[in-house]
């Protein structure tokens, strides 16, 4: 007999789920039909199961209550239902276009979007893969058939077709198979076809197979994937049945309906780990200070940017960093290298009298930035001044010179720049100044010059860190011999991994780690590998070996955002905790990840303002 008893339930219930089992939470995107929003008991039954907590995201367009949504979950399930609008991809219906619902496309374009902004991880189902193509840059063919047709007697798309048989973006189609029925009539939990699966994909890595069987209820299906995607599954006829991220990112489509099979639960399996994981990741930002030690974003300024929104044309802005849950940026005052006979006026698009004056105009722009926006961002000096910001929901700006010429050959302007709050000088970029010899230079003066080994001195005697990056090796160990405190390389790479000569080699890591100093590895494609596309993958491999040169204590990031930095999977602000994550699953420990995303640079940071006050 079924029991009634509320308390005898209450009690089993908080005997198996005892306090601090916190589950993470997936949105699922509801059906709307005759007025109401609904949803298939399967969906929240498979996430329940998969151990995560479900929540049901009516169709509603509003972007506040969207984005409060998003706020509240970890992970995003777009289920299945009626054909999108093909008006949303610039088509004109097709007569095989079968019934749209017009209260669901805005509300998923919206939520995709904005789930992929803030890195959240996605599973589509059915109609859910096609929403992920069309919110992120992809396709999607009306009818299957209807684009077979298109597509018969053609040659080009025998060759290479963006409808049928990609395994992956990299591969070329075979000849057109025939064509299976996509849309059966046949039960929910029937296996009606098969898929083939790429190898070396996420939806190969949880079925550990080439080929798994299928349920097949569409008649439209994902044509194009996009630059955001590779095709990883397709059905013996080449429709595709499967997209990934081509980021790196934990974002996956399927066409077949997982959750009326009982083979589909680790899909959702692996919804639940991905979503937990970037639960625990939000944690521990929201715990921690994370800093990038350098970007150039300042140099967009003056142009008229919108700080405190989205905007497209820079890749730090107040919403990205939220987004990507980063507390604090380096801001660099970058400066040009005139070259021999030049003018640094012509170098820069402002009428200026020094370089002096045109570090000073930058540093301006950022204050009047943050003083537009003060209730979010502040400018911070010290580490003290960054938990404090940390505790107060703020967001920081701290202040950098890259290029020493911004001193404009006056040692005194050491002490200026301190007083503006500067925390590094690059002693050089790309080319000799009067400071050092460059990486990119001609060997001016063997290393650091004599009025260069006086501005190391003053700049420990005022707090300001030294930083190598872009110097010579011949400026880099001379630097180090002269300076008083720990010297910095606030975005360099490893020339082990990748032969450039503005990358540190192992000789270099280990002589900087022995002085206590740092290397934060940086963004830029070029620095990260010799040919090929940079991702996310390079930059986490020569983290790791620099940890292995030099030990966890000595590294960090310095993204070199807007200065020509940003790969595949790092792309911009928003991206940065899909770097937490990735340490994460390459089981780095909550402190490791706490001293690569600034403890090691606070640390340093704090000594040699110490040693200044001495």
């Amino acid at each position: 007999m079924e029991n009634f008893n509320l308390q005898s339930h209450l009690d089993e219930v908080y005997a198996h789920f005892p306090e601090g089992d916190r589950r993470p939470v997936i949105g699922i995107t509801g059906n709307f039909n005759e007025g109401e929003a609904t949803l298939s008991k399967r969906y929240y039954d498979s996430v329940i199961r998969a151990g995560g907590i479900p929540v049901i995201i009516p169709p509603v367009a509003d972007r506040h209550v969207l984005a409060n949504t998003l706020d509240t979950i970890d992970g995003l399930l777009l289920s299945g239902g009626a054909d999108l609008n093909p008006l949303w991809t610039g088509d004109e219906p097709s007569t095989r276009l079968h019934r749209i619902n017009e209260e669901r496309d805005l509300p998923e374009l919206l939520i995709t979007r904005m789930a992929f902004n803030r890195q959240i991880p996605m599973l589509g189902i059915c109609r859910g893969i096609q929403t992920l193509a069309v919110a992120l840059g992809g396709h999607v063919a009306q009818d299957v058939y209807e684009a077979r047709e298109q597509q018969d007697g053609q040659p080009a798309a025998r060759e290479r077709s963006k409808i049928f048989g990609l395994r992956s973006n990299a591969q070329q189609a075979p000849a057109l198979a025939p064509m299976i029925k996509h849309s059966q009539e046949a039960g929910r939990s029937e296996l009606t076809h098969s898929v083939n699966i790429g190898q070396g994909s996420m939806l190969y890595g949880i079925y550990k197979q080439e080929k798994i069987f299928v349920n097949s209820f569409h008649h439209q299906a994902v044509s194009d994937g996009g630059k955001r995607f590779v095709v990883t599954a397709t059905a013996p006829d080449g429709v595709i049945e499967a997209i990934e991220s081509s980021e790196y990112k934990p974002i996956m489509g399927v066409q077949w309906h997982p959750e009326c099979l009982e083979s589909g639960l680790p899909l959702f399996q692996w919804l639940v780990r991905q979503a937990t994981t970037f639960a625990e990741a939000k944690q521990l930002h929201r715990r921690i200070v994370t800093l990038d030690t350098h970007c150039d974003t300042p140099m967009f300024f003056p142009q008229g940017i919108r700080f405190n929104q989205r905007d497209p044309r820079i890749l730090v802005d107040l919403e990205k960093m939220t987004e990507g849950q980063l507390s604090a940026v380096t801001m660099a005052a970058y400066l040009p290298q005139p070259k021999i006979g030049e003018q640094f006026s012509q170098k820069v698009a402002f009428e200026v009298g020094s370089p002096m004056e045109y570090a000073d105009l930058i540093f301006n722009k950022i204050e009047n930035i943050v003083q537009e926006n003060s209730r979010y961002i502040s400018i911070a000096r010290t580490a003290a001044d960054l938990y404090e910001d940390k505790r107060k929901g703020r967001k920081s700006i701290m202040f950098a010179i890259e290029n020493g010429l911004a001193l404009n050959h006056d040692v005194k302007n050491v002490q200026h720049f301190a007083q503006r709050g500067v925390v590094y000088i690059t002693l050089c970029h790309n080319g000799d100044n009067d400071i050092c010899d460059s990486a990119k230079g001609c060997n001016t003066h063997n290393g650091v010059s004599q009025f260069g080994e006086l501005v190391i001195e003053q700049m420990n005697k005022y707090g300001i860190m030294v930083d190598l990056s872009h110097a010579a090796e011949k400026s880099f160990y001379d630097a180090l011999n002269i300076s008083r405190t720990p010297i910095v390389c606030s975005h360099s790479n490893c020339r082990a991994l990748c032969d450039h000569p503005r990358n540190l080699t192992d000789d270099q890591l280990r002589a900087l780690a022995r002085v206590g100093g740092l290397c934060h590895i940086t963004l830029y494609g070029g620095f990260l590998r010799a040919s090929g596309e940079a991702t996310v993958l390079d930059a986490l491999a020569h983290l790791q070996h620099a940890i292995d040169i030099m030990g966890i204590d000595h590294v960090g990031l310095g993204t070199d955002f807007d200065g020509d930095g940003g790969v595949r999977g790092l792309a911009d602000a928003s991206e940065l905790i899909n770097f937490t994550t990735h340490l994460m699953h390459r089981k780095y420990s909550e402190r490791d990840i706490e001293k690569i995303w600034g403890g090691n640079w606070l640390r340093l940071m704090a000594q040699v303002q110490r040693e200044s006050e001495k």
